[in-house]
């Protein structure tokens, strides 16, 4: 249960993008995308940071590591890939982040941006619950912020990963909730 948000909070979303949108997920696309849009909507009228996240594997180091067979095949990047899902209606003044790894923070410019606008909390959602949301979670507990993970806007490809960090992982590092929850914690 969310019990407060920090008064510097910002709103992450995690790898929404049209690529990663693509893919079959434990729950219904549309769901997360319109309950992340809620939540951008909550943000904006409350003038708080949104920091959109997309992934761009490419060449990263941890691409060329031995690992067990995918258990989700490899597609080929299509040309829009990295383009934000259009529900998630972006604008200037948003923080966009690449990242290259499961973790938003690691090698990117993320935490530098929220210490500049002094933020304490973060609320996040996306895709996958269990890699990027779980990854940057792991890296925001780290770094100290207050986390508040938002069930229903968040899925998996498998539907046991995205249970079990919501069960297991996600306790350990912040609150759990829904965007009903975070919408009233803003108003």
């Amino acid at each position: 249960m969310i019990t407060t948000l920090d008064k510097n909070t910002a709103l992450i979303l995690i790898d929404l993008q049209k690529g990663v949108a693509g893919l079959p997920t434990a729950h219904t696309m549309g769901t997360i995308l319109n309950n992340s849009a809620k939540l951008v909507a909550a943000f904006r009228k409350a003038n708080l940071p949104i920091v959109i996240v997309n992934v761009n594997p490419a060449g990263a180091a941890w691409t060329k590591t031995r690992k067990e067979p995918n258990p989700v095949p490899n597609r080929a990047f299509k040309e829009d890939w990295l383009e934000i899902v259009p529900e998630i209606q972006t604008q200037p003044g948003d923080i966009f982040i690449t990242k290259h790894t499961w973790g938003a923070f690691f090698e990117t410019k993320l935490h530098e941006a929220l210490q500049e606008k002094n933020v304490t909390g973060i609320v996040i959602a996306g895709v996958a619950t269990s890699i990027g949301v779980e990854g940057t979670a792991r890296q925001a507990s780290e770094l100290g912020y207050n986390i508040s993970f938002v069930k229903d806007a968040m899925t998996d490809m498998f539907p046991e990963a995205h249970d079990n960090s919501l069960k297991h992982i996600f306790p350990r590092m912040g609150e759990i909730g829904d965007t009903v929850d975070v919408i009233e914690k803003l108003a």
